[in-house]
């Protein structure tokens, strides 16, 4: 599903990640655990194809799902990142004028598909996460559970095969985290995704199938 082979990444002089080897199954669940500074949320941003890896003098790659993501140009890469790695970040990143329904449909759109498709999933993810009673509220008329919910379900409107979470529950309270938490082992269980999850709170991190530790930009298992 994801495989990572001597990645780097140099911000001028600043060595970030520092040849960084990492295979992740189907349908895995991965936590990233580490001390602030040593290259998590980097390495995340690498595999969501939201930043590059730095190629000169080393000799790396990075495939996601079958592709090589080096070979993709910039509107490939657009494309494939649309439809097939979902987002979710500590902050819920909603935007405030529209409803936690059009939310959701927003990446639909941007994969062109049809409107009355785009929400009838949207209704289905809003039923499946409890919230179909939420689909014409604002983000400010929403608990923090329900805004990060509907961005889970955001996340999974386009069905991508890996999730990719940054400090997902960082902004919760403890009831509403460990709801978030028990909701992603449900989605990998009946839709199959895959989850990379950036996180602090050590009780989510040592849910995970696996736990990865990163210190000074490399990974320890």
């Amino acid at each position: 599903m994801i495989e990572v082979k001597n990645i780097h990444k140099y911000y001028e002089n600043l060595h970030v990640l520092k040849g960084v080897d990492l295979k992740i199954d189907k349908s895995e669940i991965i936590s990233i655990v580490g001390a602030s500074g040593t290259g998590k949320t980097t390495l995340l941003q690498i595999l969501g194809t939201l930043d590059d890896f730095s190629k000169k003098n080393h000799e790396s790659s990075l495939i996601i799902n079958g592709n090589d993501i080096t070979s993709l140009n910039r509107n490939q890469l657009a494309k494939f990142r649309n439809e097939n790695l979902g987002f979710i970040f500590q902050f819920h990143q909603l935007l405030p004028e529209f409803t936690a329904l059009e939310n959701i449909c927003i990446p639909a759109f941007i994969k062109k598909t049809p409107s009355d498709k785009a929400e009838k999933r949207a209704k289905e993810l809003l039923a499946f996460l409890n919230l179909s009673h939420r689909e014409n509220h604002k983000p400010n008329e929403l608990s923090g559970g329900e805004q990060q919910r509907v961005a889970v379900a955001r996340a999974l409107i386009n069905n991508p095969a890996i999730i990719l979470a940054d400090e997902p529950s960082g902004n919760l309270d403890i009831a509403s985290a460990e709801s978030l938490h028990n909701l992603f082992f449900r989605l990998r269980d009946e839709f199959g995704q895959t989850f990379v999850i950036v996180t602090h709170n050590n009780e989510l991190a040592t849910m995970a199938d696996r736990k990865l530790v990163m210190k000074d930009g490399k990974i320890f298992s």
